[in-house]
């Protein structure tokens, strides 16, 4: 049961532990290094992946080009900026941060005609069914607070239009290591959204094993990615259907 309460300084009360969650962080952690043979394996992985889903489910829509896109917690652009390469418009990117140093690093990286805005995702003037597609890339892991995941999904829901998908990367574990993050498991994203249709694939080699396996040699994580058991992350297609009521 929900604690009781104005949902509203509930919101907020989460939103700054976040804040806190992420100062805490080390600022000259290069562990998510482009670089890092390990952090690239699981990038391309992800692409991949990414393009797959693509195909699949929008054969007989729009080009890339065509559709609007929104993500939330976009950190420092890198997302859009892949978004972009793929072919869609920037003009049609719009993305949102919570940390302002974040934001002001994606601005400084994305080209000018993506919308960018600042704060919470909740707030955002955005009118329902008005974006083909949300992003959403280990932001509800960072929540902890379960009313404010449900609130959450349920404003990206609203937002989507009708045949609009939610494109979600995400930790299905809890990390023993990171008290700072929780998993999101399947039975708890099909409650999230519960009248979607999900089409998730498992990703990305657990991280802390992938670090530990590079430094062994840099094509040991992808040898071990080869266990779909040892995978921590879920990329998912979280499908509205196209028959409801705009």
């Amino acid at each position: 049961m929900d604690p009781p309460g104005d949902p509203a300084d509930a919101g907020a009360a989460e939103l700054a532990a976040v804040a806190a969650r992420y100062a805490r962080r080390p600022g000259d952690d290069d562990r998510y290094d482009p670089l890092r043979p390990e952090v690239m394996a699981a990038r391309q992985e992800r692409q991949r992946v990414l393009a797959a889903l693509l195909r699949r489910h929008l054969r007989g829509r729009p080009l890339l080009h065509g559709l609007d896109v929104l993500e939330i917690g976009c950190g420092r652009g890198d997302n859009l900026l892949e978004l972009a390469t793929l072919g869609f418009d920037p003009a049609r990117l719009a993305g949102n941060e919570l940390l302002p140093e974040r934001i002001a690093a994606a601005r400084a990286r994305l080209p000018a005609a993506i919308a960018l805005w600042p704060g919470d995702a909740c707030a955002l003037p955005l009118a329902d069914a008005s974006v083909d597609l949300v992003l959403q890339y280990t932001v509800f892991s960072s929540l902890l607070d379960a009313a404010f995941r449900r609130r959450l999904a349920g404003q990206l829901w609203r937002w989507l239009r009708p045949g609009g998908a939610v494109l979600w990367y995400d930790f299905t574990w809890n990390n023993p290591a990171n008290p700072d993050v929780r998993g999101v498991p399947m039975a708890e994203l099909r409650r999230l959204f519960p009248g979607a249709s999900i089409d998730a694939r498992r990703v990305t080699l657990a991280p802390p094993l992938a670090r530990a396996a590079a430094r062994l040699s840099p094509s040991a994580p992808r040898w071990l990615n080869a266990l779909p058991w040892l995978r921590s992350h879920r990329l998912c297609w979280i499908a509205k259907p196209s028959d409801l009521p705009r």
